[in-house]
């Protein structure tokens, strides 16, 4: 079994560019998008691909070959997947800590969006001393909390309105050695300042719901036909969507704007992805019988 990398966290939460017409086939572009084909079909199904199942479905994502060959490669020395040979083939099958990866990464995408609980209206504060000069582990402070749902109005400064987290807070300052840094609060918004004006501080709400818009725009009305136009649709989709749930933060209703765009988004997403999902898997089912 492959020893488990230390960065899962930040491989889940990695920059994920949205899929255009015009995609520019780089390895880390290709190195994404292999990671939701893994999660969305190779995750479910525990059957192992062939190469060639996953380059023809690189290939209509847009990416060249070699990038393909090449993200496969480093997701292979990363740990998350392992070649099986046989005589010149080569089947790509999920490590343990690769199929730990992609489900949890599955369990936030596809619990994202739901309904939340009412508020009862106590914030968790973090107080974070990183120094300037330690970047990379201010990055992954960043990216950690950011997953979890933190926003940062003002530097060193974390909030989040589940006190619940705290506990994911800790394991978080703890895996980065930043315990004796940390301090936590729990309470409610007291009289001064208002909680809207945090809010968009500490998360940036319309620029998200521009987001939202984008990817609105994109699948509303998008109707693929059979066969892989429908499985690439099913890929797209997915794999826009794998960057929400690091860029909302599933705040409560009481601190959304009315209407918020995020609960259509998430109610389309749902839609498309049950509508296609079917057709999608039958058609990786039909490619990867072609492959033996």
């Amino acid at each position: 079994m492959s020893k488990r990398p230390p960065t899962a966290a930040d491989d889940i939460v990695r920059g994920l560019p949205s899929v255009s017409r015009r995609q520019d086939g780089g390895s880390g572009s290709a190195r994404s998008l292999l990671l939701t084909v893994l999660g969305e079909f190779v995750l479910p199904a525990g059957e192992a691909p062939w190469t060639a199942t996953l380059l023809h479905v690189a290939g209509g994502l847009g990416l060249e070959e070699k990038s393909a060959r090449q993200a496969l490669a480093r997701l292979a020395a990363d740990g998350w997947i392992t070649a099986h040979r046989a005589g010149r083939r080569v089947r790509w099958a999920l490590t343990q800590p690769g199929h730990e990866l992609l489900a949890e990464g599955a369990a936030r995408i596809y619990s994202f969006g739901r309904d939340a609980p009412a508020w009862d209206g106590r914030w968790l504060v973090l107080l974070v001393t990183v120094p300037e000069t330690r970047r990379q582990l201010r990055h992954k402070l960043r990216t950690r909390l950011t997953w979890a749902g933190f926003g940062s109005p003002l530097p060193g400064v974390w909030v989040s309105p589940h006190p619940a987290r705290e506990a994911e807070a800790k394991q978080v300052t703890e895996q980065l050695g930043l315990s004796a840094e940390t301090f936590s609060f729990t309470g409610p918004f007291a009289g001064i300042g208002a909680q809207r004006s945090l809010v968009e501080q500490a998360w940036h709400l319309g620029d998200l719901a521009a987001r939202y818009q984008a990817f609105l725009a994109r699948f509303d009305n998008l109707r693929p036909a059979p066969g892989d136009e429908t499985l690439l649709a099913q890929i797209r989709l997915v794999h826009e969507w794998r960057g929400f749930p690091l860029a909302d933060p599933g705040l409560p209703r009481e601190l959304l704007p009315p209407d918020w765009i995020g609960a259509r988004a998430a109610a389309v997403f749902a839609g498309l992805h049950r509508a296609w999902d079917a057709p999608a898997r039958a058609r990786w089912a039909e490619l990867a019988s072609s492959a033996r």
